[in-house]
């Protein structure tokens, strides 16, 4: 798959007699990218809620209803992030610094990618998993190859003591990658 190629998505269901099926097998329906930051954004799927509601079908593309980096409250979402080489700001990062109440399971599936958090930075490479626990922080991939990143985010809740540790949830990131 080269950059910005869609993944390919199999989601499975029921007839209307209960039957296992597989009702679509193609590219990912949605995807974005954000040139100026080389990094593509590949939406797999989301649920608006939990327990996420298991139907035969689903009356619309759940990942066409929202395209914001955390997922909504109560819900799920799952992507492929992949963040191109020479993208650094001044900074040497890719991503702004942004902190969602979430938590995320990062699972690199290639190349290398650093993770930049208030005093720490790690490197990541194919097969490490990061889980990502509202924390400030921001990515950059240092490497000279493409790195593809899988997210699974769940919407969380901060506790209250480590939100007043945090200055508060003011700056909590909302929308997408940019706003």
């Amino acid at each position: 798959m080269a950059a910005g190629d869609r993944p390919r998505r199999v989601v499975t269901g029921h007839t209307p007699d209960g039957v296992s099926v597989v009702v679509s097998d193609g590219p990912v329906p949605v995807s974005r990218a954000l040139p100026d930051d080389g990094v593509f954004f590949h939406e797999i799927w989301n649920t608006q809620d939990a327990p996420a509601p298991v139907r035969a079908v689903e009356p619309v593309e759940p990942t066409e209803a929202d395209l914001t980096v955390p997922p909504p409250p109560r819900g799920t979402k799952i992507r492929i992030n992949e963040f191109l080489p020479g993208h650094l700001d001044e900074r040497g990062l890719q991503s702004p610094v942004h902190r969602t109440q979430s938590i995320d399971y990062g699972i690199v599936l290639e190349g290398e990618i650093t993770l930049i958090l208030d005093d720490t930075e790690v490197t990541l490479r194919a097969g490490d998993i990061v889980v990502q626990r509202g924390t400030d922080h921001a990515w950059a991939n240092r490497s000279d190859g493409i790195t593809k990143v899988a997210f699974i985010l769940v919407d969380g809740q901060f506790d209250p003591v480590l939100a007043e540790s945090i200055g508060g949830l003011d700056g909590l990131m909302h929308g997408g990658p940019r706003d």
